[in-house]
């Protein structure tokens, strides 16, 4: 634990493993077996419960509690996981909560912003470059894509999708899948438009962002019903990645897409 700086008012269980460079600042607690990468940053108050495994780079503030146990009622009792990326921030308030069994994983990608009262249940699947508003909670059993957006609180139901690059409106009850480049928004959510925004701040060509908004078209502006909007897109548009991603995610919703 080389170069690591411990608040004297901090308890750090002997089990815990901390990163070159980590800080871990006033009243913090890290329990046992949790692995911490390089240069993490825990601000005060900041509740750390293992077994959990960080990258490099985290920011925890104040009063998060990451990594405790599963508020599944079914939980047994026996050791289950998270598994956190590099580089993402934890606003104050956030929690994240380990896998319900031991053969489960939560997993939170990298470079995610996740804002005051941020909500991670047991089990979900977060991806990379991804930003949770403040409140914004997750289910157990949830996926998030990677660079998708949430608004402020959005709440998501057990075993929903949100797709890459999209983003949902602030207050939004999602209770089916949101696929990928969509706007989300309302109680229930419904499918308002294409994530015209994001896709041209993330660099997306011209070209693709004209056939997204046709296969969006075809599925929410056309009388087909999903399956013949996804014969049409496969038929009607050119099969770039982005087609294909969001033909292969609405084919993959278990619980139906949003409309």
């Amino acid at each position: 634990m080389s170069d690591v700086q411990i608040h004297p008012t901090a308890i750090v269980d002997p089990g815990a493993a901390l990163g070159s460079g980590t800080v871990v600042g006033p009243y913090c607690i890290v329990g046992a077996d949790v692995v911490l990468g390089a240069e993490c940053w825990l601000q005060h108050h900041v509740t750390l419960v293992g077994p959990m495994r960080v990258g490099a780079r985290n920011k925890f503030y104040a009063y998060c509690s990451i990594g405790q146990q599963t508020q599944d009622l079914k939980y047994a009792g026996e050791p289950t996981y998270l598994e956190i990326g590099d580089e993402n921030t934890f606003r104050e308030f956030c929690t994240v909560n380990r896998s319900t069994t031991a053969e489960g994983r939560t997993r939170v990608g990298s470079c995610g912003n996740f804002l005051a009262y941020s909500h991670i249940g047991h089990d979900c699947t977060v991806g990379d470059a991804v930003v949770f508003s403040n409140n914004g909670t997750l289910a157990g059993h949830v996926q998030v894509h990677d660079h998708a957006i949430m608004g402020g609180l959005t709440a998501v139901h057990q075993f929903c999708r949100i797709g890459r690059f999209a983003i949902t409106g602030g207050c939004s009850k999602i209770v089916q899948d949101v696929p990928p480049f969509m706007i989300a928004d309302g109680n229930p959510a419904e499918i308002r438009g294409i994530n015209l925004v994001g896709l041209e701040r993330n660099n997306f060509a011209p070209e693709a962002v004209k056939l997204i908004k046709e296969a969006f078209r075809l599925i929410y502006r056309s009388k087909y019903n999903t399956r013949q909007a996804l014969d049409a897109i496969r038929a009607e548009i050119a099969q770039t990645p982005e087609i294909t991603q969001l033909v292969e995610f609405i084919e993959a919703s278990a619980r139906g897409i949003t409309r």
